[in-house]
């Protein structure tokens, strides 16, 4: 493959073990953040201690506080910032775009200034519409590890996708391609939400049939959200949906999943978050979902019960009932469309 100009904004777990694959494959890469003593370091020591402390980086990674060289020098950007601060940077970086540079984003959640995707924010620049999604099943720590992991790039354009798969293709990392910009980028927000649940009914000690219950209704309720807002019900199936969530909601690495262990141990909301030390995206994800499901009237119980239990100080006992005794009695959905009507 031809060496391509890369930057990934965000000095962040999952935007520096991305920059570290790129750098190995013999990609021009820089790393853009903010903290000056964080660029130092990576620079002369070839760590992100902070974020990947057991993870050497490859000597050709060059970190960089300087935004505007970083993308007139790249042809492919990687926009690995927190969704509170996502707006702002790529308002900051518009000036800068050509049409032909790619936009890929790899953040999970949404806008918290309103119901908005990163890919939307993205998109309302005037000059590059060439835009993707990059999600699944990623923990940052094992990617550094050299587990092999797999992710999924999802666009309408195709000759994206393909450069997006040859600069991230490695022995221990694999992407696949996906169209469904929607529902892989929703798949990637919405699951957060019951990282948490999942965390929170591992601390209560639930059992295995528990458990599995638990995340195939958070499956459905995930789809059944996303399919409102033009997503395709089988791209939860893949490693952006079913993937992401099993990840997600089983493993200690996990900062939702940690959350609601906390808050299943019996600390409060803040400290809970405090003692994670990173950004935990469901919390906000969780209050922009319900408020967007109950002006559509869509019914997502789990996520509903999180809510009352989290900010209206409810019991566990009713985000328990309101699994047990819903309205839903379909199990998939999707597969009984037009047989709703034979009971």
């Amino acid at each position: 493959m031809d060496k391509h100009s890369v930057c990934v904004l965000g000095g962040g777990s999952f935007g520096t073990a991305l920059a570290n694959i790129m750098a190995q494959n013999g990609h021009q890469v820089s790393q853009w953040m903010r903290n000056q003593e964080q660029v130092e370091e990576i620079n002369l020591t070839g760590l992100n201690s902070r974020y990947l402390p057991n993870a050497p980086l490859h000597q050709e990674l060059l970190a960089t506080s300087n935004l505007e060289e970083a993308i007139r020098a790249s042809d492919t950007i990687f926009v690995s910032i927190p969704s509170k601060s996502f707006e702002q940077v790529v308002e900051r970086i518009k000036p800068l775009l050509t049409p032909e540079k790619i936009l890929i984003s790899t953040t999970k959640g949404f806008n918290p200034n309103r119901f908005e995707m990163m890919s939307d924010i993205l998109l309302r620049n005037d000059i590059s519409k060439r835009v993707g999604v990059l999600s699944g099943p990623n923990l940052a720590k094992e990617i550094a590890a050299g587990q092999l992991t797999g992710s999924v790039i999802a666009s309408n354009d195709q000759d994206l996708r393909h450069t997006v798969i040859e600069l991230l293709k490695s022995r221990t990392f694999r992407v696949y391609e996906n169209k469904d910009m929607a529902g892989v980028e929703l798949a990637g927000a919405l699951k957060n939400i019951y990282a948490i649940v999942c965390g929170l009914a591992k601390a209560v000690k639930v059992g295995e049939n528990t458990m599995a219950m638990i995340m195939t209704r958070s499956l459905a309720e995930m789809s059944r959200f996303a399919v409102h807002f033009g997503a395709n019900p089988m791209t939860f199936l893949g490693l952006a949906g079913m993937g992401d969530l099993i990840a997600t909601c089983t493993s200690p690495l996990s900062r939702n999943y940690r959350v609601g262990f906390a808050l299943g141990s019996g600390e409060e909301l803040e400290k809970a978050i405090g003692a994670i030390g990173e950004v935990a995206e469901g919390v906000n994800t969780l209050k922009m979902v319900v408020e967007e499901a109950n002006k559509h009237g869509l019914y997502i119980p789990l996520a509903t019960g999180l809510y009352k239990l989290i900010f209206e100080q409810a019991s566990l006992d009713s985000l328990i009932g309101s699994l047990m005794t819903g309205e839903q009695k379909w199990d998939v959905e999707f597969a009984t469309v037009g047989e709703h009507e034979n009971g």
